[in-house]
């Protein structure tokens, strides 16, 4: 299932299991996970692309890892809320994932989570060797970590 509702990802979800963002760059994939509660996101590694098949092998290894239940795509809207292309091949790469994996997929809007990330690095004082080692997996953390916000907050109001 892909969805771009948020209520329809939550409901889909399995307890207990925890979930994966991801930051889809056109040479890297961060990759972040949280907890089983969904409550912290933990930047975990950045996947250097080659080809779509060894890609997904590698995610569908740390999904069976860290028995993920659900996806989670940073879409690259563009600055005045409009898809582009990017958003384009983020939507290609989660049908595609579709096929080979049955959990549940959602988008969340990842304008300025490098920023972010970028600014909470440099605050840690990271060398800029280090930064462009860790940015874009820290940045899928950023991404997850404003899912996982919203998810607590729909659980509030039910």
């Amino acid at each position: 299932m892909i969805t771009d509702d948020t209520v329809a990802f939550l409901a889909g979800l399995p307890p207990m299991q925890a979930l994966m963002g991801l930051d889809l760059g056109d040479k890297t994939i961060g990759v972040a996970v949280s907890d089983t509660f969904w409550s912290v996101a933990t930047p975990l590694e950045t996947v250097r692309r080659k080809k779509f098949g060894v890609d997904a092998a590698r995610l569908q290894t740390l999904i069976a890892e860290r028995n993920v239940g659900g996806l989670v795509l940073g879409l690259p809207r563009n600055m005045d809320g409009t898809e582009g292309p990017r958003c384009q091949s983020t939507r290609a790469f989660a049908r595609n994932f579709e096929r080979l994996w049955d959990g549940p997929i959602t988008f969340w809007d990842e304008r300025l989570s490098t920023v972010a990330a970028e600014k909470a690095l440099l605050e840690a004082d990271t060398t800029r060797k280090r930064r462009a080692e860790v940015i874009d997996h820290v940045a899928a953390g950023y991404i997850l970590q404003g899912l996982l916000d919203r998810l607590a907050a729909i659980k509030r109001q039910a």
